[in-house]
């Protein structure tokens, strides 16, 4: 480490201290070591605190990605940091309810796959505001003119989505009939 190399390039004359070098397009600073970009902000604090517990990450009190004033910076897990934060993925993890007032209780939120969306479990039954047809559909019952009609529409170049709303049925559904492995050909 070049303790010196990198103090050269904060402005330590106000409350934050202020990284003059680099910054990466997030805007956070970074410092360059053994041919390596480090967050200057890490960097400062292993120099002045000590090293950032595995698992860990600093968060920015001051909401200054270019501050690596020690006294600024907390070490929090992951989830705290984005709950902490203002962009939209930290406002809806704060939601406590859904658009329509539904409570987003671990009961009523069904997760994405990744676990980087939640949705309300009432208004997902019912398909408000997502445009997608109720979960109703599953008891919707196709006949063969229904089946023949979807191919049919399928073979003109109609959309799975728009002959899915005309059905009642999801376009996961359509593409099943279309692609013969429900009701086949």
């Amino acid at each position: 480490m070049e303790p010196e190399r990198f103090w050269s390039k904060v402005d330590a004359g106000g409350d934050c201290w202020e990284w003059t070098a680099s910054q990466r397009g997030e805007g956070y600073g970074y410092f360059g070591i053994e041919g390596r970009g480090r967050p200057a902000h890490r960097v400062a604090y292993e120099l002045l605190v000590g090293p950032i517990p595995d698992g860990l990450v600093l968060d920015h009190l001051c909401r200054n990605r270019t501050c690596v004033n020690p006294d600024h910076l907390e070490v929090v897990t992951t989830a705290e940091n984005i709950l902490r934060g203002v962009g939209p993925t930290a406002k809806n993890a704060r939601k406590t309810h859904c658009k329509n007032g539904h409570a987003l209780t671990p009961e009523n939120t069904y997760t994405g796959r990744n676990r980087s969306s939640r949705e309300c479990r009432i208004c997902r039954a019912i398909g408000h505001g997502t445009g997608a047809p109720p979960k109703w559909h599953r008891l919707k019952k196709l006949t063969d003119a229904d089946v023949a009609e979807i191919r049919a529409l399928a073979a003109e170049g109609v959309s799975r989505t728009e002959t899915g709303r005309r059905f009642g049925v999801t376009p996961g559904c359509i593409s099943n009939i279309v692609n013969g492995k429900t009701r086949a050909a």
